[in-house]
Formats: C-alpha cells, sequence, structure tokens
C-alpha cells in the first residue's frame, strides 16, 4: 500500500484537499473484535456480539453434515470399533438425556474417545447428534473438514475466540448435545492422573461450568444437564484388541448453581463434576 507521505512533495493546500476527500469517501473501519476475553473486561463489540444470535466469525464454525453422520457413525459403530477393540462395555445410558440441553464430559485419555462417545450416547442411542468442541490445532487440513461437517467445532484452549465460546453457547440454546473434554487435550498428563490412584481425574478446566452458567444465564428455563463420562481402556496405550468400558454418571443441573455469583457457581460446578468423574472412574476400575 502507497501512502500520501510517499508521494513527491504536493503543494500543502493540495495534500490537505486531498486528505479532506479520503476521509470522506472512505471510513476507519472499526477495531476487529479481540480474539481473548479478558479478566474483568469485555469490548462493547464482543457485549454485542455475544447477545445476537451468529458467531463473531464470518466463516461457519461447524457446517453439520447429515448425509456424512449416516456415513460415518455406522462405519465406526459396525466397522471400525468391533475391528480394533476386544470389547467395548457401556453403563447407565438409562442417565442419557434424550431432550434438552445437554453437555457430555467424558475423560479424555486417549484418541479413541473421540471414537467411543458416540458409541456409547450417539444419534442411534438417543437420537441426537453430537457436537463436539475440539482443539483448534486438530482442525486442520482434511481431519479438520471431517471434524467440522460431523459436528466439531474448534476452540483455542489458549486464547479461545469469543465467537468459538458464543458457538458454544448458541448450539445448547438450540436444545443440542454439546461434547466438551474438562480435562482439557493433554493426554499424556490425563493418563499419568488416570494411572495414580490419588488423583485418578486430571484437574478440570474451569471453562466447561462458565460456558454452561452463562448459556443457561442467557436463557430462562434453559434446563442444561451435564452428564459425566467415564472412559476406561485395558491398556494405557489403547492397543489393538484391548478392551473399553465406558461409565456414563447421573447428570449435573446448571439450574441448581445459579444462585451463587458467577465464580464460586463456576467453581462448585467444577468441583462436583470433578468428584462424579472420580467415582464413575472408580467404578470403571473395577
Amino acid at each position: 500500500m502507497i501512502s500520501l507521505n510517499s508521494m513527491t512533495p504536493l503543494d500543502s493546500t493540495v495534500l490537505r484537499s486531498l486528505r479532506r476527500s479520503a476521509r470522506r469517501r472512505f471510513k476507519r473501519p472499526e477495531p476487529a473484535c479481540p480474539s481473548t476475553i479478558r479478566r474483568g473486561a469485555v469490548s462493547s463489540q464482543a457485549s454485542a456480539a455475544a447477545e445476537n444470535s451468529q458467531p463473531l466469525s464470518s466463516q461457519p464454525l461447524s457446517r453439520f453434515s447429515p448425509w456424512l453422520a449416516a456415513l460415518a457413525y455406522p462405519l465406526g459403530r459396525y466397522g471400525l470399533i468391533p475391528f480394533y477393540f476386544k470389547q467395548v462395555d457401556v453403563v447407565g445410558r438409562e442417565h442419557l438425556p434424550l431432550s434438552g440441553p445437554v453437555i457430555l464430559a467424558p475423560t479424555h485419555r486417549s484418541r479413541w474417545d473421540a471414537f467411543l462417545v458416540p458409541y456409547a450416547a450417539g444419534k442411534d442411542i438417543t437420537g441426537r447428534h453430537l457436537r463436539f468442541m475440539v482443539s483448534i490445532d486438530e482442525v486442520q487440513g482434511l481431519q479438520g473438514w471431517f471434524i467440522r461437517r460431523l459436528g466439531g467445532f474448534p476452540i483455542d484452549t489458549r486464547r479461545p475466540a469469543i465467537s468459538s465460546l458464543r458457538h458454544g453457547v448458541e448450539i445448547l440454546q438450540q436444545q443440542e448435545t454439546l461434547v466438551i473434554f474438562p480435562e482439557g487435550g493433554d493426554l499424556r498428563q490425563n493418563r499419568q492422573c488416570h494411572l495414580n490412584r490419588l488423583q485418578p481425574v486430571n484437574t478440570l478446566q474451569p471453562g466447561l461450568a462458565r460456558l454452561a452458567l452463562q448459556a443457561e444465564a442467557g436463557t430462562a428455563g434453559l434446563g442444561i444437564q451435564i452428564v459425566p463420562i467415564s472412559i476406561h481402556y485395558s491398556h494405557p496405550s489403547v492397543p489393538l484388541r484391548s478392551s473399553a468400558k465406558v461409565y456414563i454418571g447421573a447428570p449435573l443441573h446448571v439450574s441448581d448453581y445459579g444462585n451463587a455469583a458467577p465464580k464460586q457457581a463456576a467453581r462448585r460446578l467444577t468441583t462436583d463434576l470433578q468428584d462424579a468423574l472420580k467415582a464413575l472412574d472408580a467404578g470403571c476400575q473395577r
């Protein structure tokens, strides 16, 4: 881009005229929405965007494709999982809500978790498609193309964009099922915690609770339920022909936490979810 200052010297009167003309013809664009939410303050643009029904990004965060899901999920259930695993046991499907907004909160020990969650709680079980909140590092290339069209959308866990958070809130307000791994995406650390009997579940990130409380507060009587799920493998590295157990616990009702201050409510909800996952994990290992 060439600026006026880089041009050959002009008469000062002509230069001022050009600048006034440029200002009249081209309005300065509004500053872009910040990519992160800073503690204690959100810009007026971000606040306005959070009240709108559309995410901030001009590009759709996810494009759920029913025809692709109709091919991919049966292939996983009847082909890939029976081939790879010797046995998969699912306990507690009666706890899965069949209506209303739901967050499935599984433990995260392996990349196979993303296959076992639909196997245990997918559309052929509940009649409901699953939407996944996925680390932005996973939504790249061909894999990213499939993830976006199978209900997944990216979030940068280090610098979460408002558009991604808003998209998660919208999914819940639309009475859908959202999958969030509350331990985070560090599989190695999660597995190490799992092997430690004193701390079988990694410390949960507070983002899930904050997202659920924000969505619940934004829509009266929404009734979000958070379902804890513990996934246990017979071997940490999950080799071919290993076994898996999926334990589904009773849901937590987000509305039960709405009377406290936001930070206190998020801490209580996160602690209760962690306790529920620990209890399920103990059952998986019996």
